[in-house]
């Protein structure tokens, strides 16, 4: 076990160093350009200061940005954000006429801030609201930036004069630069075939070293011009920068904070606010999509404290500010970069070229590079999402693709997230108000309480059950399901005396819809009917109490409207309310002889004297408990008088209503069947009269009358016979709803 750790961390460690170097030399050149767009506006000579705050950006972030962020593989460099915020800046303030101590002193006061800023975010937590980023913005972000490196470094492959895009140079094929195209294809073609020679040496880098070769190659045999080291397009060119403008990079921006005046507040907090939020979408892009590539997870908010505290330590050491950047971290990853530590040894790459390797670094092509990163870009796309066009029930997220991408190359990255995100909150919400928020619509001739009744009292609720109308209700009740919900429900207040609707799976609800279901509660009033509601939650699964936020909106502030906590109970509620509307109310309190009860209408008198000899009378007061589960049974219950309600025992204290009794009803059958114990608990729920039938009792009688025996049983039979197909009807009507 401990020599297979040490060898993959040995792995690792290998690919960690190859990949920080590859992703220093991919990151290094761009920090350079940035650094110098950035100070070019003081002036030519700002260049060489420029070149030198990229570089030393790229060191303080790789070294600590990778060291306390919260991703793996991640390389962070100054970036196009930074630049493009903090040149314009010095633009702004160049042609105020501000000095260059205070250009300077803004510049690091800008940056100061921002990293600041950015560890807010992180500590804040504002990270994690990265993790709502849908899949097809991802996706789109993936490809738009795949397409964008590659459209970007087109120019540089083909050596177009400077502010030149591919689109016109395309057109220009007379500009294009023989060397360029050639170091540019070898660098391309060994990049695809590296994988096959061999597994061992990145292929970023057996393609940098094919395009450094062939641009040699080029150079002693056709091109002696390619030998030049100044005023050469082709290579990055003399960098300037030595020990000394490194020591002096460390010490300007304290110099400027004390003999410069300290610029207006405004002129810092805006831009730097404005440079947090890009960088940190940007970062946080950028780890979305290494999550994608990589499988892996990232911590939002601890990258951004890492980002901001790599950011903080460029600042104080005169570097440029910077994020996660797509492209040197798709090289380290390609190049084997497993862990942070890859960030890390880009940042100790990046400290060895400033002191010792910038003339090694100004002979790298640009078309190598270029062509290195095109190759990058095309592998980014995400191909596979053209076979959402396969199915039009993706062809909407294909579409959130493709807008994203085109976005991300015509307006801005975070543009393009903008929009990518509002996009998929819209197919969200279409996905919701296309979902039907009717579970189920059932009626009471059809379902009923769990109370066992009467034949007669069946035959009513069948009879009269028909107006009443049960909604079983799902998803999300807000604006934009509302008039579906509506639409569904009003054919049915004409002829309903009672609609009921159940909020057992109701995830959420807005005002609207509360508005609309008081609407309908008022329409029911008007028809003297009645709006019920049932198991609503008092927690929601967003924490939200449904049930106060239903009595707060007004829905229960008359009479008209009823709530009950279990669904069962509403029906009950409901049925005996029927039962009262058609003159069945039972409302006699006397005890029921045992000649009067349904079950036993077949016997003749003998066979009723014989059972009464084995009959005991028992009273229970209110909350009694009749039998309690698991005990001995040995007697039919009929009562006689009252009601009983029978309970299923949980493991965890909580009970189960399985169903009720009253008056002519009775239960125990099985017990007095097979004489085993009971299996539920039974409470008498009013002041309760029994007449038990003992079991051995019966067999006693019986044994002398068997006629009576063969009839009592036939009886029993019967009854549970018709309860059994009550249920199987109910049952079968749920299925079919």
């Amino acid at each position: 076990m401990t020599s297979s750790s040490t060898t993959l961390s040995r792995a690792h460690l290998s690919g960690d160093i190859w990949g920080g170097f590859a992703a220093m030399l991919v990151a290094l050149p761009s920090a350079i350009a940035f650094g110098v767009t950035i100070f070019s506006p003081l002036g030519a000579e700002f260049g060489a200061k420029g070149a030198l705050a990229g570089m030393l950006g790229v060191t303080a972030l790789g070294l600590i940005a990778a060291t306390f962020g919260g991703t793996q593989r991640l390389i962070s460099a100054p970036c196009a954000p930074a630049a493009a915020v903090l040149s314009a800046l010095t633009i702004q303030m160049t042609q105020q006429g501000s000095g260059v101590g205070a250009v300077v002193l803004s510049l690091f006061l800008v940056a100061l801030t921002s990293s600041l800023v950015q560890i807010a975010f992180g500590m804040l937590r504002v990270g994690q609201l990265i993790k709502f980023m849908p899949f097809p913005v991802v996706s789109g972000y993936l490809s738009g930036v795949g397409l964008i490196i590659v459209l970007s470094q087109l120019p540089k492959w083909m050596a177009l004069p400077k502010g030149m895009n591919w689109w016109q140079g395309l057109h220009a094929p007379e500009l294009w630069q023989a060397p360029s195209l050639i170091v540019g294809a070898a660098t391309a073609a060994m990049m695809l075939l590296a994988p096959r020679l061999t597994q061992r040496v990145p292929a970023v880098i057996l393609g940098l070293l094919a395009g450094m070769a062939t641009y040699w190659a080029l150079a002693f045999t056709g091109w002696p011009s390619l030998m030049a080291l100044h005023d050469n397009p082709l290579i990055i060119g003399p960098l300037s920068v030595g020990g000394e403008g490194f020591v002096e990079s460390l010490i300007e921006p304290w110099r400027s904070l004390l003999h410069a005046g300290v610029p207006n507040w405004e002129q810092v907090l805006y831009p730097a606010l404005t440079l947090a939020v890009l960088l940190s979408i940007d970062t946080l892009k950028t780890c979305v999509v290494l999550d994608a590539l990589t499988g892996s997870r990232h911590n939002s908010n601890k990258e951004l404290i890492g980002q901001g505290l790599g950011n903080l330590a460029s600042a104080l050491i005169g570097g440029a500010p910077g994020a996660g950047t797509m492209g040197a971290t798709l090289v380290n990853k390609a190049s084997g970069g497993a862990t942070y530590l890859s960030g890390v040894f880009q940042g100790l790459w990046s400290l060895l070229a400033i002191l010792l390797l910038t003339s090694v670094i100004a002979w790298v092509p640009v078309s190598a590079l270029a062509a290195l990163l095109i190759v990058i870009g095309v592998k980014m796309i995400d191909w596979h999402s053209l076979q959402l066009l396969r199915n039009k029930d993706t062809v909407l997220d294909f579409c959130v693709i493709i807008l994203v991408v085109l976005v991300a190359n015509t307006v801005s990255l975070i543009a393009a997230s903008g929009v990518g995100v509002a996009m998929a909150i819209m197919l969200f919400l279409r996905e919701q108000i296309h979902t039907t928020t009717i579970r189920r619509k059932s009626y009471g001739d059809k379902v009923f309480s769990s109370r066992v009744r009467g034949q007669h009292e069946r035959e009513v609720l069948a009879d009269k059950g028909s107006h009443t109308v049960i909604f079983e209700l799902q998803g999300s009740l807000f604006f934009g399901t509302t008039d579906q919900l509506y639409t569904a429900i009003e054919p049915e207040l004409n002829n309903a005396r009672f609609v009921l609707l159940d909020f057992l799976r109701v995830q959420s609800m807005d005002m609207t819809a509360g508005h609309m279901i008081e609407r309908i509660r008022n329409m029911l009033a008007e028809k003297h009917a009645r709006l019920i509601l049932t198991r609503v939650p008092d927690r929601l699964p967003s924490g939200r109490d449904l049930r106060s936020y239903v009595d707060h909106i007004g829905l229960l502030s008359d009479s008209t409207a009823k709530i009950f906590d279990e669904f069962d109970e509403a029906l009950e509620w409901i049925e005996d309310e029927t039962l009262k509307l058609a003159g069945h109310e039972h409302t006699s309190h006397e005890g029921l002889p045992l000649a009067k009860f349904e079950i036993f209408h077949g016997l003749n008198d003998t066979e009723l004297a014989a059972l009464e000899q084995c009959a005991e009378h028992h009273t229970f007061q209110a909350g009694e408990l009749v039998f309690g589960a698991d005990t001995v049974g040995h007697e039919i219950m009929l009562i006689s008088r009252g009601e009983v309600k029978v309970t299923l025992p949980m493991a965890n204290g909580k009970t189960i209503h399985l169903t009720t009794f009253s008056r002519g009803q009775f239960f125990g059958e099985m017990s007095f069947l097979d004489g085993r114990a009971h299996s539920a608990d039974v409470h008498a729920t009013r002041d309760t009269e029994l007449i038990a039938i003992d079991r051995k009792a019966f067999a006693r009688v019986a044994a002398g009358d068997p006629v009576m025996s063969i009839s009592v049983m036939r009886a029993v039979a019967l009854a549970i016979a018709d309860r059994l197909r009550h249920a199987n009807a109910e049952l079968r009507e749920m299925r079919q709803a």
